[in-house]
């Protein structure tokens, strides 16, 4: 089997991968410069957590609006856990990088005089969301994607799942996180059509594998949302920060037993929508004076709050007091699915909600340039740790990091371009003396038994005895999976429950290894502490 060699492999089709992808390969064809690129995603291209992505993207676009406004806004929704260089970086270049997506063909509302329709979400001060009705994420894949396909340079591989990161360990060093020098050079990955394990060589390789949601029992995540990339540069020795900050959103539709949870987008709240208990009485007043426009972790926990105070399964969010017609021209999405699946018109009733999982403010530490500490391996989006969200994530500002890291990694490594060189001898992957996995139904029962163990005690609430029983639990789990994996011929669901065990064990020791509560970490054992 042949052992390709990339310039630039990608893997993920989200909003990173993709805007990277766009801007390299429209460089080196101004250039005139050949080069291949490899753009890995595990299922079809458009599966991506950008393109559930509802409410829209936020940068400052009017006058009254400014940059410190912004910067200040998210500097308290992430509870000055930020880092405020980066805030500054990222909210000052927003502008800029809108500017590319509009070119790209991303279409976003606007009023009938032209000018951008900006809304206001929970945390920000100003109306400053762009956003296309409430499927904003659908749209950028939508625009990122015809670009990416007009360039002969890019080869898609579709249903593609990347296993592990080739490094100096591949060739028989010995290889820790305090090694000096790490270096990677291309990616193992899973060709799911053939069940064989190629090996991609790669001389750059972004990683832009997005979030972590499947290893809770609720999320509004797509089923590929398993951590692959975080675990991946994990067992590569890479450093991972601020996995304890698991943002809950707080109103998911109420559905049980359905997974992914679909959102009910916090731009509804920005446009009048109000939380409400079974009753009919409303409660944020109780917890925050922004109501329901509070921060995300705060609205969360006040709704997880109310709902165990009462008993109740869900709370209410109602629109009811809002025109049809403006419900139907602001969120058509949400008002079709809520009708459509639960015979709700949200003009007339209610809407049931239930906070679930959304969103990871940790994760790959990069600098400023989406560097990570090996060597010619870049992170972006949301399986990075950039320091923009500190312990919470201001709404709409998750694609905004994307594209802007995705432009510094794509600036850092077409400098770097040239300079990489890859060794002799990297090896195939090596199977021998595995067998087909026959007992399939361990990987389902330990992955359910995995959800049911971070929902439960590494939840939007949590206590120091919730915490080591989960990490008592799934230290079991971690050693049966690995006596399976050793034995087995690799699977995507064997993979996929390798990466949500490394995952969910930094989500926990991050976790019990924070002494206060800040953000979206709330231990009730540290309130008095």
């Amino acid at each position: 089997m042949n052992m390709p060699t990339y310039d630039f492999i990608v893997v993920g089709s989200g909003i990173a991968g993709l805007s990277y992808t766009v801007k390299v390969a429209q460089y080196f064809q101004d250039k005139q410069i050949p080069i291949k690129i490899a753009l890995i995603t595990k299922t079809v291209a458009e599966e991506t957590n950008t393109k559930y992505a509802q409410g829209g993207i936020a940068a400052v676009w009017d006058q009254q609006d400014s940059f410190d406004k912004h910067i200040q806004d998210t500097l308290v929704a992430g509870d000055f856990e930020s880092d405020p260089k980066v805030v500054e970086l990222v909210v000052k270049e927003a502008p800029e990088r809108l500017k590319e997506l509009i070119s790209y063909g991303t279409d976003f509302d606007r009023r009938s005089d032209g000018s951008f329709d900006l809304v206001k979400e929970g945390g920000h001060s100003d109306k400053r969301i762009l956003h296309y009705k409430d499927s904003t994420g659908n749209e950028i894949e939508r625009a990122l994607l015809e670009k990416v396909k007009s360039f002969p340079s890019v080869d898609f591989f579709t249903h593609y799942f990347a296993v592990d990161l080739i490094t100096q360990h591949h060739l028989g060093e010995k290889v820790t996180k305090d090694t000096p020098h790490k270096k990677c050079f291309g990616v193992y990955v899973l060709n799911k059509k053939t069940k064989k394990v190629e090996t991609f060589i790669g001389k750059t390789t972004l990683l832009a594998t997005g979030g972590i949601g499947q290893v809770y029992q609720s999320t509004t995540n797509p089923t590929i949302a398993t951590g692959d990339g975080i675990a991946m540069a994990y067992r590569a020795k890479g450093f991972v920060k601020g996995m304890q900050y698991i943002q809950f959103h707080p109103t998911a539709l109420y559905q049980p037993g359905k997974k992914p949870n679909f959102l009910i987008s916090e731009a509804v709240r920005g446009h009048g929508g109000i939380l409400k208990n079974l009753d009919g009485s409303t409660f944020m007043e109780k917890y925050d004076e922004r109501l329901s426009l509070a921060p995300r972790d705060i609205v969360a926990r006040a709704i997880d709050s109310e709902m165990k105070k009462n008993g109740t399964d869900h709370v209410y969010l109602d629109t009811r007091h809002i025109p049809k017609e403006e419900i139907i021209a602001h969120f058509p999405m949400i008002y079709h699915y809520c009708l459509d699946q639960l015979g709700i018109d949200m003009s007339q009733e209610m809407i049931p909600v239930v906070p679930c999982q959304h969103y990871l403010c940790g994760g790959i530490i990069v600098n400023e340039y989406s560097q990570t500490n090996i060597e010619h391996l870049y992170a972006a989006g949301e399986c990075s740790h950039t320091g923009l969200h500190g312990a919470n994530r201001l709404a709409s500002n998750s694609l905004l990091e994307a594209i802007v890291y995705a432009h510094r990694a794509f600036e850092k490594s077409i400098g770097e371009f040239g300079t990489q060189t890859i060794p002799a001898g990297i090896p195939h992957w090596n199977d021998e003396g595995t067998r087909n996995p026959e007992e399939m139904v361990l990987v389902t029962e330990m992955t359910r038994e995995l959800e049911s163990i971070m929902s439960n005690y590494v939840g939007i609430v949590r206590t120091n005895r919730r915490l080591k029983r989960a990490y008592d639990r799934l230290e079991l789990i971690y050693l049966e999976h690995e006596e399976l994996y050793k034995q087995s011929k690799i699977t995507v669901p064997l993979c996929e429950l390798r990466n949500m065990i490394n995952v969910a064990y930094l989500i926990i020791k991050h976790a019990r290894a924070q002494r206060e509560n800040k953000g979206l970490h709330y231990n009730l054992d540290l309130l008095n502490a």
